[in-house]
């Protein structure tokens, strides 16, 4: 039987972001830290924002946060959304202190709160692309 065929847009991995997408692929959260002042980034980007340094390492993250905000997202932006629409878009505030933006799976709109506590997840979505989403953590 022939795997479905995944219809989304896919991330463009650059060499900057692809030890994040690499650590998705293996369950696994990697977050960039420079490695002069140790300031966590998100998402990957070549430059540290306080210090300029463009020296950098990457760390594993807990994958748990809370709730900062939400979108509920009624009109799929590509066709290929629209099965699923409407969903639930989180933005998240990181144990590590930074925010990060995937997809709820496990709640309404009804059911969040502002600081509410998530989990990431990861989804297989090809054998090279595990995509991040969110779970209320439990």
């Amino acid at each position: 039987m022939n795997a479905p065929t995944y219809d989304k847009p896919q991330p463009d991995i650059s060499a900057v972001s692809r030890p994040f997408w690499d650590g998705l692929r293996e369950h696994r959260l990697l977050l960039q830290a420079c490695a002069r002042c140790h300031t966590v980034r998100h998402y990957p980007r070549p430059v540290c924002d306080r210090c300029y340094s463009m020296d950098c390492e990457w760390i594993a993250g807990s994958g748990r946060g809370t709730v900062h905000s939400w979108t509920v997202n009624h009109h799929p932006f590509h066709f290929a959304f629209k099965r699923e629409s409407p969903f639930i878009t989180l933005t998240v505030d990181l144990e590590e202190g930074v925010r990060m933006q995937a997809p709820l799976r496990d709640a309404d709109a009804s059911q969040l709160k502002i600081g509410m506590a998530v989990k990431l997840m990861y989804e297989d979505m090809t054998p090279e692309l595990t995509l991040p989403a969110f779970r209320r953590a439990l």
